[in-house]
Order: structure tokens, then C-alpha cells, then sequence
């Protein structure tokens, strides 16, 4: 059903007349004859009678007269909601993992809801895949993810994706063992995130350029249990440098080449500019 007609219909059955419709929206009597007569085909029934040189509504175009009101308060207020000069408000939905929900969103979200209190800031702990998972299914509408330097992400080509950070990441071992090259530890075991593979994409890369192949052991996603199987001495693993590990657990750097974790902001084309969205987006720390 068109809005217009729904409008006039509306209209008339606040005036009682299609002459003083016409005049209060600025149209002819006829267009507003044939607007209801094209509604009234579009819900296949009588939605006026004639009652002397006037006319009115049938119970029908009653009932429809009061849909009438939800309906255009309701596109009035998605165009407001879309409209990027009103006030921004609505639910912002994240989805992302915990260092960039920390590190991104957390400092940000007191700022936007002291500048724009009516946008709401809901947010889900989740690692890329889900994350991703959760934005194609229009669950959230932004995802916290990351990549790395040694495994670029595909999804960056489908998405519209701001930068946000990078960090360093090294080789997590005993403080007690020396810094050595990584085909030192040709023999150890390893342990990699349970919840995505990114990082044992790195590490299969390292150490094929080292000329071994890793034996993956532990699939962990708590980055304090990976400190906690390395003090015990079970695997070896890469972790962020900067961090503060477990005491007797040390991050060395890696060289020739580096590796580093690259933080982004992921939405789906073109939400970006919704402007809640947009507001969030607009206070996130870029690189």
C-alpha cells in the first residue's frame, strides 16, 4: 500500500471531506478521489460510501484508518532514524573478541552515551568467525575482528572494513630457556586458539619458512591457561608481546619475518552510514 494513499485516507477520516483533504495536502479533489479509490483495489474493498454530497468511510476504511496511524508513525520515524542530520538513536550491536572489546569499544562507549544518550551499545564476546557469522546473519551490526600480516583475511574484500590497530606478536616460552631460532623448538609441542585458525596459519607458516612442521597439541582459547600449559611446560605458543604473561612466561620477539595481529572493524556494505553506527564508528581509535 502506498504511504501517500494511506495518508489521505487518514485525512478524510479526520474531515469528512475529499475537497478539504485536497486543500489541507496541497492536491486536486481528484487525486485524492483516485488515491482511495487505487487503496481501496489494493485491499480489494469498499473503503468509502456515499453519504449525501459527502462521503464516508466504510467500517472497512475504519479499520484501515487506524492501521493508518501505527503505520505512518512508523515510517516517520524510520526516516528519522535514517535521516543523517537528526539525532542518532537506536541499538548498536558488537560483536568481537575480547582484547579489541576492551581496547576499541570499552574506552568509547561512556563518550557516546554522554553525546548521544538515545543509542544503546549491546555487546557479544566473540572470536572472527562468529563474529562474521553473527554480521552476515544481520544479528550484530559490527564486528570486532583481526587478521594477520602472515594470514590475511579474505573476508576484508566483503565487508567495508576500518583499520584499528596492530600489535606484535612472539614466540611465548619459559623465562628460563635462552632466545633461540624458532628451529630450535623443531621438536616441542604446540598449542593454538580453539576458536578460530588464524593463528595456527602463522605458526604453520613460521615453521615451514624454519623447515619443520609444528605438532599441534592443545587447542586453547584463554590466553591465561596458554601462560599457565607454558609454565608447566607443555607446548610452546605465540602470543602478544606487550601483554603481561604469567610470571616465569616470557613473549620473545620474532624476526625475518615479524608477525603482527591487525585489528579492524568489519560492517556490511553500505550500514555504515546509519548514523548510530556511524557515531560509534566515528570514536573508534584508527590506526
Amino acid at each position: 500500500m502506498d504511504v501517500r494513499r494511506l495518508k489521505m485516507l487518514l485525512e478524510l477520516s479526520r474531515l469528512g471531506s475529499m475537497h478539504e483533504v485536497a486543500d489541507e495536502i496541497g492536491t486536486t479533489t481528484s487525486t485524492v478521489s483516485q488515491a482511495i479509490a487505487a487503496l481501496a483495489r489494493d485491499v480489494g474493498t469498499a473503503l468509502i460510501e456515499p453519504d449525501g454530497r459527502r462521503v464516508r468511510l466504510t467500517p472497512a476504511g475504519h479499520r484501515l484508518a487506524e492501521h493508518a496511524v501505527t503505520i505512518l508513525a512508523a515510517v516517520d520515524a524510520a526516516r528519522l532514524d535514517l535521516d543523517p542530520d537528526a539525532e542518532p538513536i537506536g541499538v548498536v550491536r558488537v560483536a568481537g573478541f575480547a582484547t579489541a572489546i576492551r581496547r576499541s569499544l570499552m574506552p568509547v562507549i561512556d563518550d557516546l552515551r554522554h553525546v548521544h544518550p538515545g543509542i544503546e551499545v549491546r555487546v557479544r564476546e566473540h572470536e572472527p568467525p562468529e563474529a562474521l557469522a553473527s554480521l552476515a546473519r544481520d544479528d550484530v551490526d559490527l564486528a570486532l575482528v583481526y587478521d594477520y600480516n602472515l594470514a590475511p583475511a579474505s573476508w576484508r574484500s566483503d565487508h567495508d572494513t576500518t583499520a584499528l590497530w596492530e600489535v606484535e606478536w612472539g614466540l611465548g616460552m619459559p623465562t628460563s630457556e635462552p632466545r633461540a631460532p624458532l628451529a630450535t623448538f623443531a621438536d616441542r609441542d604446540w598449542i593454538v586458539n580453539s576458536r578460530h585458525t588464524a593463528d595456527e596459519e602463522v605458526l604453520r607458516t613460521l615453521a615451514s619458512m624454519a623447515g619443520f612442521t609444528p605438532r599441534v597439541v592443545h587447542r586453547v582459547d584463554a590466553l591465561e591457561l596458554v601462560d599457565d600449559l607454558i609454565l608447566a611446560g607443555h607446548g610452546l605458543a605465540l602470543l602478544p608481546r606487550g601483554r603481561t604473561s604469567r610470571r616465569g612466561v616470557t613473549v620473545r620477539p620474532l624476526t625475518d619475518p615479524t608477525v603482527r595481529l591487525r585489528g579492524y572493524a568489519a560492517t556490511r556494505r553500505g550500514r555504515d552510514r546509519w548514523p548510530p553506527l556511524r557515531a560509534l564508528l566515528n570514536r573508534l581509535p584508527q590506526v
